[in-house]
């Protein structure tokens, strides 16, 4: 196995441990007192930090993202981590057991490694550049569908209408009435991750960063799927829009979402 994906299982297990540990005991009378923001922001600097610690052990010359996601674009010999602790935190603050923890690695602009955890279910998707995706050890091919009408969906979209949200809401509107069904989970990379495994069949997120979907990216790509912006291009990196689901999937939702009103 790749020696920095043994030490991003080795984090996000560590990260997880931490994570879970306070959502067990949130009603303790100490973290009641913290206020609800301030418990998400303790345990995301405590589990950031132990992911920090196990890298840098190993790797004390890579980089290490975050939240500063404008510099992943500039090119660098050095490898990069990019790092997203706690998606969803609103999940979490809410007790809602649907978040995760998630890590890629990128050398000279392209993912080599992913790992997604769910600490909660205990279900650990991670993928290698070239060698496939896995759910707990066992290899994982996304969906098969053909067709639009049977597909589940998930998107991030707001559903509340707003002038800078019309066009995303407009769009699902198209694909609701055309696809099976909708989801909203809240976590970027476990919808990414559920993408990769069948769960679900395609993906429509606007305005993400770099650490929401890095992972996940990854995951669909080596599970035989397909990621690409609202163009039908791979320029997502920059534009956080993105498509996700196997070949003809992607190609319907990009069809509709292409049609005039």
């Amino acid at each position: 196995m790749n020696p920095m994906l043994n030490i991003a299982i080795r984090a996000v297990r560590q990260a997880g441990n931490i994570v879970t540990k306070y959502y067990d005991t949130a009603d303790s009378a100490e973290l009641k007192q913290k206020g609800n923001h301030d418990l998400t922001n303790f345990v995301e600097r405590k589990a950031k930090r132990q992911i920090i610690d196990i890298i840098f052990k190993s790797y004390p010359d890579h980089i290490i993202f975050t939240e500063n996601d404008s510099q992943i674009y500039q090119k660098t010999e050095k490898v990069q981590w990019i790092i997203n602790v706690l998606d969803d935190n609103i999940n979490y603050l809410k007790r809602l057991p649907h978040f995760s923890i998630s890590i890629a690695t990128r050398v000279k602009g392209r993912s080599e490694i992913a790992v997604v955890y769910d600490p909660m279910r205990n279900e650990l998707f991670c993928a290698w550049r070239g060698h496939g995706t896995q759910l707990n050890g066992y290899r994982l091919r996304g969906s098969s569908l053909r067709s639009l009408s049977e597909a589940l969906l998930s998107t991030n979209a707001i559903f509340q209408e707003h002038e800078n949200n019309i066009s995303a809401v407009n769009a699902v509107q198209k694909l609701l009435y055309k696809c099976a069904d909708f989801r909203h989970s809240g976590s970027v990379a476990l919808d990414l991750a559920y993408v990769a495994s069948g769960r679900l069949d395609g993906y429509y997120a606007i305005n993400l960063k770099p650490r929401d979907f890095t992972a996940g990216d990854l995951l669909v790509r080596e599970a035989g799927g397909l990621v690409t912006d609202f163009n039908g291009d791979n320029n997502y990196f920059f534009s956080g829009n993105l498509i996700a689901g196997n070949a003809r999937i992607v190609q319907s939702i990009l069809h509709q979402i292409r049609l005039k009103q």
